[in-house]
């Protein structure tokens, strides 16, 4: 049965500390009231993805929701303008970038107003796995259109793919979340930096340190029975404000002048992604899980449901186990019945404002 009135709180220490809802400052008014046209930079790992920029750029294909308009150049232009030193490097990312599908046609901008809108846009006009990075976003969004602000130093990028099975699409984001944490594991054994316990807070939130460092958004629509998935992932690698960063973290932790680079995470993530969502898709998601426990926050942890009946409210506690098959949260009650624990929608934090539905 399903209580539509249930809400349910932590019942031991909390797993974050309160920040704001958006992860990062905004960039300058003057950039958000631009009305030039947004730089692409389109760029390829091989020959074929050459071509493909070579025909988007001709065609004028590529646009913004709402008219919005964008210049389209190829890779070769890029050194024609002056960037930042802190701009994204193209060829560092490109050339550590090992997969077959995912990540090899790239979309580089210095200042976007979302990169999700991006390829969720023009979805239909960008091979499939294309990501698109911007240096800064001033109209990037979260979860239940929660704005996403973010300065540079920020890793943003959104990317495609496309899936068939729509049992399969509510999961896909807890496979775009383990890849970005064991991409940040993978970076620092191979440049020997000290381990960064990145965590996944259910669903779609990075946590270090106890503070909210990233978070995932994924987004479909369904055509030609196929879902066109598109994916954002936002984090903070240089960005120490609000809360904390990558490098700061690894500051503390090493007597030497590391940092992370954010082309690095990046071409990590797809390596890692290209891998992991192949097990997905051939497997399922339960040949993951375990990986996926060892990783997020919330194995044994108790919570107080509560659920109203008639005129008073009822408390149960009930511990979490893991996931159901659909995604949502496992939990077990001390009566030992079995629950699924998943968002009510009206919460900004899930473990504000879930529904319980007791499982038989």
């Amino acid at each position: 049965m399903l209580v539509q009135s249930s809400r349910f709180r932590l019942l031991f220490p909390p797993i974050q500390k309160r920040i704001p809802s958006s992860l990062s400052f905004s960039v300058a008014s003057s950039a958000m009231d631009s009305a030039s046209p947004s730089m692409l930079f389109l760029c390829g790992k091989s020959s074929t993805e050459s071509e493909i920029a070579k025909s988007l750029k001709i065609n004028d294909t590529l646009n913004l929701p709402n008219g919005g308009k964008v210049s389209a150049l190829l890779q070769s232009e890029i050194n024609t303008f002056r960037f930042g030193e802190d701009a994204f490097n193209v060829d560092l990312f490109l050339n550590s970038l090992t997969t077959k599908r995912f990540g090899r046609f790239l979309i580089w901008s210095p200042l976007l107003p979302s990169t999700h809108d991006i390829v969720s846009h023009n979805f239909c006009e960008l091979p499939v796995g294309t990501v698109c990075v911007a240096d800064t976003q001033f109209k990037g969004r979260g979860r239940s259109k929660n704005a996403w602000e973010s300065p540079r130093g920020c890793l943003m990028f959104s990317f495609t793919l496309q899936m068939e099975d729509g049992k399969t699409v509510p999961l896909v984001q807890y496979v775009v979340s383990l890849a970005v944490t064991e991409a940040i594991k993978d970076v620092c054994d191979r440049n020997g930096f000290p381990f960064i316990d990145v965590r996944i807070k259910w669903p779609n939130d990075l946590y270090l340190n106890g503070l909210k460092v990233g978070g995932i958004l994924c987004t479909s629509t369904y055509k030609s029975k196929k879902f066109n998935v598109s994916s954002g992932i936002g984090f903070n690698v240089g960005n120490e404000k609000p809360t904390t960063c990558l490098n700061t973290v690894l500051k503390e932790l090493s007597t030497t002048p590391n940092e992370f680079r954010r082309e690095d995470i990046t071409a990590a993530f797809f390596n890692k992604f290209e891998m992991l969502y192949d097990i997905f898709i051939n497997q399922g998601f339960q040949t993951l899980e375990e990986l996926y426990y060892r990783t997020w926050l919330h194995s044994g942890q108790r919570v107080i449901v509560q659920e109203k009946n008639e005129d008073r409210v009822v408390e149960n506690v009930v511990t979490i186990q893991g996931l159901t098959s659909s995604g949502y949260l496992l939990a077990i009650g001390d009566d030992n019945q079995m629950c699924e624990l998943h968002p009510d929608g009206n919460s900004f934090d899930f473990f504000k404002g879930l529904v319980r539905r007791k499982l038989e």
